[in-house]
């Protein structure tokens, strides 16, 4: 291990903390400071000359802050000498501006991804990516790792005889059809209409949740509404409770009040980003959080050792979290 050497940004200094457990290596000493006018500096006080260098920083709020921070390190330890530097941003920010969706209007993953690129990063590793042709947008190695194998041995111990998985759209059907397929349970979707571009309205449920537990799965939690929506038609068509697993709990805007007062049971989620201490009190419905630190750490020493970072994806490694 004295090539590798593992940094955090300021997004989320405790997931940093558990993956350096992990791997049985301290955190690396790095300052991030401010200048009064706001200015980011960084220094690095280890040496890391020929090293494997890795930088955990997901781009969460405040985006622009932190996505700057990160490019900062990048050039930091470009300039002193590591042989190669990794990004590990569990959660991307920018990803769901993938592509023009008007005129005039930008692809802010792309030159997200193209800054990262060219100031200096050797390879990214993220969790969850909200469109996977984001993949494509650099032009180095990234893995993109799944929080599958964390909420499937979740639910190992569940009855499956009264479990209904169900889609909150039709556009989140392929992410909730693998663990449908997973678990040998069938997949009830969701159809919704797009009113304007802060509201959608549930149109029908296709698929049976009468007297079942439902379980929706998505990638990202931001305002709340579509989960807030599909809960209470599960309930109107008899689900006998909700509960929502998500990789990324951003709760943004109106996520607090809507969580409040929604027909939700509980919320699984991970902590690729920390949760604000308002979200963290929510008592309905119950917010419980996985760490994804193993499962980066796991990807950071295998990244580090020139192994297989696709073993993470399959069912092999699956079956070891039992």
């Amino acid at each position: 291990m004295n090539n590798l050497s593992v940094f955090s940004g300021s997004s989320n200094p405790s997931l940093t903390n558990a993956i350096c457990e992990y791997i049985g290596i301290p955190v690396g000493n790095g300052i991030v400071s401010h200048f009064p006018d706001g200015e980011t500096m960084i220094k690095i006080d280890d040496d890391v000359r020929g090293k494997d260098c890795f930088i955990v920083q997901p781009t969460c709020s405040p985006v622009n802050n932190n996505l700057m921070e990160l490019l900062i390190y990048i050039d930091c330890l470009k300039r002193s000498s590591a042989q190669s530097i990794t990004v590990v941003a569990p959660y991307f920010g920018y990803a769901r501006q993938d592509r023009k969706t008007e005129g005039r209007t930008p692809i802010t993953a792309k030159m997200s991804a193209d800054l990262i690129t060219h100031v200096g990063a050797n390879r990214i590793l993220t969790v969850d990516l909200h469109a996977h042709q984001i993949e494509g947008f650099f032009n180095i190695p990234v893995d993109h790792l799944k929080a599958v194998p964390i909420f499937i041995n979740h639910l190992r111990d569940f009855n499956l005889d009264n479990i209904s998985i169900l889609s909150p759209d039709i556009g989140n059907a392929k992410s909730a059809n693998i663990y449908a397929e997973k678990m040998g349970i069938e997949l009830a979707i969701i159809d919704k209409k797009r009113i304007s571009g802060n509201e959608v309205v549930p149109l029908k449920l296709i698929g049976n949740v009468k007297d079942k537990n439902v379980l929706m799965f998505d990638d990202i939690i931001s305002t709340a509404g579509t989960i807030c929506s599909a809960a209470v038609m599960a309930k109107d068509y008899g689900a006998k409770s909700v509960s929502v697993y998500a990789t990324h709990g951003l709760f943004t805007g109106q996520a607090y009040e809507r969580l409040v007062e929604s027909k939700i049971d509980n919320i699984y989620i991970t902590d690729t980003i920390p949760l604000t201490k308002r979200i963290r009190d929510i008592k309905h419905p119950s917010i419980h959080v996985f760490s994804i630190a193993k499962l980066l750490g796991e990807a950071i020493l295998r990244i580090h050792q020139r192994r297989s970072v696709s073993f993470l994806l399959s069912d092999e490694y699956e079956n070891s979290l039992r």
